[in-house]
């Protein structure tokens, strides 16, 4: 019996991943523990390995979008037909990358017996993609359509179908639709703003105390504590004092928690990943400057496991190169905190003008949940923190 080769849940809030790449060709000899397919989401890629051995039919091309849970191929036993249509237990939800895929076609109604003949691969194929089989040219053996016409004749129509640019622009240099990261990064921005009310609050902190005693605590020590892990242990606190930001909203429920995971946003050459360090409030500082090598040095290799990625109560993104940015919160997450560069300027203190180092950081809070006066009290208790640093140092 055939078996089913479906999108694995990597998050609990996981609801399709895009196969980025198929690691054996169709008919392929597979072992059981072999890659077979890479998995990508908004969080992570993922090496999807065979639970048995068989042989492999792939029933989405690379590139496609699978729900989870969503057919992605068959293994087959040897000489084992392919299933002409998607098993009972089987939640088949399968379709093409948003942005490289038309709008589906249905075909006509075939008159009796006028079948086009093509393998059963094509025809699931072609279902998954909306092609029209009567449309494709066949290559195969005996006239037959086979699974390499079908994707042929998708690219074809992915390129007709191209966007025109608006006139009056010059000529580019370089065209490149949004896929894999990238795509899933813009989809999970343009949600998050979507089905979110985001309001943003920034402060400026002192932050030269905090900057000498992060100094002086890594002296002589493995990793160096940075201004951001400093910042970690601070949120965390504070978060312990303004509980209503450590929260998500899940199908209009807020859930409140003790436990602060804070996610890090990382950045990557094609985009940025949130790896988590979980119960932040219940670390040091040395430990969470060895939590953040780790995770980031993950992150950056493509080794980061699930659980590295999902868990996160709150985030913090760290752009050292401007003065303030505001962030876009990471559903279903209710604050993320943007932490601009540090940079020595004048400021007044006790009627004197004097140089200090200061930050601008960003709250940016889901206003259905977090009120401006929450979202107030959290910034200034925060920045009480940070100024007054020497108990984050114990």
């Amino acid at each position: 019996m055939a078996t089913l080769i479906v999108m694995p849940r990597l998050g609990d809030f996981m609801t399709e991943g895009t196969v980025v790449r198929l690691a054996k060709s169709q008919g392929d000899n597979v072992g059981q523990g072999e890659v077979i397919a890479e998995i990508e989401t908004e969080k992570l890629n993922y090496d999807l390995e065979a639970t048995e051995g068989g042989i492999f039919h792939p029933v989405v091309a690379e590139g496609a979008t699978v729900a989870v849970d969503g057919l992605i191929a068959y293994m087959l036993a040897e000489g084992e037909a392919v299933p002409e249509a998607p098993q009972a237990q089987a939640t088949a939800r399968a379709a093409t990358s948003r942005a490289a895929t038309p709008p589906p076609r249905r075909a006509a109604p075939a008159a009796s017996g006028d079948v086009v003949p093509s393998t059963p691969g094509a025809r699931r194929l072609a279902a998954n993609l909306g092609i029209d089989l009567s449309q494709v040219t066949p290559s195969g053996p005996r006239g037959r359509i086979v699974d390499a016409d079908v994707r042929a004749f998708a690219e074809q129509q992915q390129a007709e179908s191209a966007p025109k640019l608006p006139p009056g622009l010059p000529e580019p240099s370089e065209s490149k639709p949004l896929r894999g990261i990238r795509q899933t990064i813009a989809r999970h921005m343009k949600d998050s703003l979507t089905n979110t009310a985001q309001l943003s609050y920034s402060l400026e902190l002192d932050v030269t105390d905090a900057q000498r005693l992060r100094r002086e605590a890594s002296q002589g020590q493995d990793t160096t504590i940075t201004l951001a892990d400093v910042l970690m242990k601070a949120c965390a606190e504070t978060l312990k004092r303004v509980g209503a930001v450590n929260s998500v909203l899940v199908d209009g429920t807020a859930h409140y928690f003790d436990q602060v995971n804070i996610g890090l946003a990382v950045a990557l050459g094609d985009g940025l990943i949130v790896p988590v360090i979980r119960n932040v409030g219940d670390l040091n500082l040395q430990q969470i400057s060895a939590a953040t090598t780790d995770v980031s040095s993950k992150a950056r290799d493509s080794k980061l496991s699930v659980n590295d990625v999902v868990g996160a109560t709150f985030t913090i993104s760290v752009l050292g190169t401007v003065d303030v940015f505001t962030p876009i919160l990471n559903p279903p997450e209710n604050g993320i905190l943007g932490v601009g560069r540090s940079v020595q300027k004048p400021v007044v203190r006790d009627g004197e003008v004097v140089i200090r180092e200061m930050l601008t950081v960003t709250l940016t809070a889901d206003h259905q949940v977090i009120d401006g006066a929450v979202a107030a009290s959290f910034m200034r208790r925060l920045q009480a923190t940070v100024e007054r640093p020497a108990a984050l140092f114990r």
